[in-house]
């Protein structure tokens, strides 16, 4: 509609500045306030968790905003990558949101550098947001001086959830600790009849795999260098990383590229798949679906370290109703909210002090999680935009495709990544 609009009143201009301010009151008096006060709010968040913990957030939006509506922009499918192209063109084309999702970290610097998201420092203090939130995050938030998102929350990305039926069936009964005693695991699922042990989707949910992998083969602080330069993507346990990653994949199903990340959670549900490497939104989904039976664990060999990805929301550039957004943000920001939205979506709070609302109780995963934030070592996610920029993951989730579609060899994978490393260390 504000596409439409934009583009009336361009014609409209042409024709003569006072027929356009005569439409415009005409318009106005004809109840158009309503649709001024709407907030478009541009996410993918469109089933399970996820959807619940945004629909937990409107309310407190409705209640905190009088006078303002929220308008959904979900965009559905692959962890956002279908929002992302739609909102990249929606940018292009000066048609943007009020606010959209992204991921804290470096996917949030290609907007900043493209002049898209506007600076929110003052509201981080007047919100007085410096203090609600860990002094690290808002360090790991800060770019030039200034801040431009708000997150909602922190998630987990490097655990491995489980079917405890399944798992008995074949006779295991204890957490794996290393790689080689996981593929032996995966063996024993094999022979007892389980045709795909480790279920698995299309190229990001591959690429967290891989991160597990390499993770448990540099340790935090190299695996984090691998995007900033400090690490080789050429060394020796990078490439044996490679090759473990390729032997996990070999006991995964078939149709994995062809499936997204609830699709291959189905498998774990109905008994025929007894892993599944996914972000700790896995938790609230999977509660949500009625399948309560279920265990996780961190990827074996990860130890204390905890792979963080945060959802935040910024003011978009040229934003038709900033002020109603920044209400939206404040909402996103307050204990309140972050109570509520984590409470339902299976994450936990951002800032150290959120309310919970009344008569809800965490699960035994969040408050696990919730600890772990506090102690373990943290290291970002590529295949969630808090490592690497946004042109660097879709380099790599294009070499993880090619080598799950086409067989190709895991040397071969190896060189696409070193190539793609090399490509986008030089530009940053």
């Amino acid at each position: 509609m504000r596409s439409t609009r934009r583009s009336l009143a361009a014609r409209l201009t042409a024709a003569g500045a006072g027929l356009v301010l005569l439409l415009t009151a005409a318009a106005c008096s004809a109840g158009d306030d309503t649709d001024a006060a709407t907030v478009e709010v541009f996410t993918w968040w469109a089933e399970g968790g996820e959807k619940a913990g945004l629909d937990a957030l409107v309310s407190r939006f409705t209640a905190d905003c009088p006078g303002q509506q929220f308008t959904d922009g979900v965009v559905a499918g692959g962890a956002g990558i279908n929002a992302k192209q739609v909102l990249t063109a929606r940018l292009a084309q000066d048609d943007p949101p009020d606010t959209f999702q992204v991921h804290a970290g470096a996917e949030l610097t290609d907007h900043i550098d493209a002049g898209q998201v506007q600076d929110l420092t003052a509201e981080y203090d007047a919100w007085g947001l410096r203090q609600a939130l860990p002094e690290g995050l808002v360090d790991d938030l800060t770019v030039n001086g200034k801040i431009y998102s708000v997150p909602a929350n922190v998630h987990r990305a490097n655990v491995v959830w489980t079917n405890p039926q399944v798992l008995s069936g074949a006779g295991i009964h204890t957490t794996p600790k290393t790689i080689t005693a996981f593929l032996r695991d995966l063996e024993k699922l094999r022979k007892s009849g389980i045709e795909s042990p480790l279920a698995l989707g299309r190229d990001w949910t591959q690429l967290m795999l891989l991160e597990a992998v390499l993770i448990s083969k540099l340790g935090a602080e190299k695996f984090s260098g691998l995007f900033t330069g400090e690490t080789s993507w050429s060394s020796s346990a990078v490439s044996t990383g490679i090759r473990d990653f390729g032997k996990l994949v070999s006991y995964s199903n078939a149709d994995r590229d062809a499936m997204d990340w609830p699709d291959a959670e189905r498998l774990l549900i109905d008994g025929k798949a007894g892993y599944q490497v996914m972000g700790d939104w896995e938790a609230a989904d999977l509660e949500a679906k009625g399948f309560k039976a279920y265990d996780w664990f961190t990827f074996p060999g990860n130890g204390e370290v905890f792979q963080w990805l945060a959802d935040s929301f910024v003011l978009a550039e040229g934003a038709p109703n900033p002020e109603g957004t920044k209400c939206w943000l404040k909402t996103v920001a307050s204990a309140e909210g972050q109570g509520a939205f984590n409470a339902a979506k299976g994450s936990i709070p951002a800032r150290t002090d959120a309310i919970t609302p009344a008569g809800t109780v965490l699960s035994s995963y969040q408050q696990s999680a919730m600890e772990d934030w506090r102690t373990a070592t943290p290291v970002p996610s590529c295949a969630h935009g808090s490592a690497c920029s946004q042109a660097w993951q879709n380099a790599v989730n294009n070499a993880l495709s090619a080598y799950s579609t086409t067989q190709r060899s895991t040397t071969a994978l190896h060189q696409d990544l070193i190539a793609a490393a090399n490509q986008f260390i030089k530009q940053e």
